[in-house]
């Protein structure tokens, strides 16, 4: 299956989010897919979010993971998952946050200044912000997380062109299909 970094895989509006997001239905074993699982697609995502992400103002285009740093990057992206997604269902838990702080240490003792890891581990810690942390989502279709933006903050697909779409696709068939005789 071909793949490539598109705007959509950095809906997620902070690098930290959109490495989490980087695997897909990720709450469904029959059809998850981690992205970063093959090399050419971990050391490609750096440059795309350099174009394509919402932070790239502040972090530029970062530079690959470090071979030797690769599997703590991977443990840093679960727990940015782990702790943000019990926060938005309000089941924040200490061992979460002190999980995804050791993570963000780690890469910050070891990384350097300027590549993906240590790009990423400053952007969760930004995400810590009450601020922050309480306009973060999970979309309603694919399950991403991403940061609410809007006024009311109403929002409730990660990107509205891709899967608001296809939600109001499906309610749109499903609809006309029960009116069908």
């Amino acid at each position: 299956m071909t793949f490539s970094w598109t705007p959509h895989r950095f809906a997620g509006g902070a690098l930290a989010l959109d490495v989490a997001n980087s695997v897909i239905l990720r709450f469904d074993p029959a059809r998850s897919v981690d992205r970063f699982a093959k090399p050419a697609q971990l050391d490609a995502f750096p440059k795309a979010a350099g174009e394509f992400s919402a932070e790239r103002a502040l972090f530029g285009t970062p530079a690959p993971v470090p071979k030797p740093n690769q599997a703590s990057f991977i443990a840093m992206r679960e727990a940015i998952d782990r702790y943000f997604r019990a926060c938005v269902n309000n089941a924040e838990n200490p061992l979460l946050l002190a999980s995804l702080l050791e993570a963000t240490a780690v890469m910050l003792r070891i990384g350097t200044r300027g590549s993906l890891d240590t790009e990423t581990a400053y952007s969760a810690l930004r995400l810590l912000s009450e601020t922050e942390k309480k306009r973060i989502r999970i979309c309603g279709n694919c399950g991403w997380l991403f940061i609410d933006r809007s006024k009311n903050r109403s929002r409730i697909w990660c990107d509205m062109s891709v899967c608001g779409n296809r939600v109001k696709a499906a309610r749109h068939y499903n609809a006309r299909k029960d009116r069908l005789p």
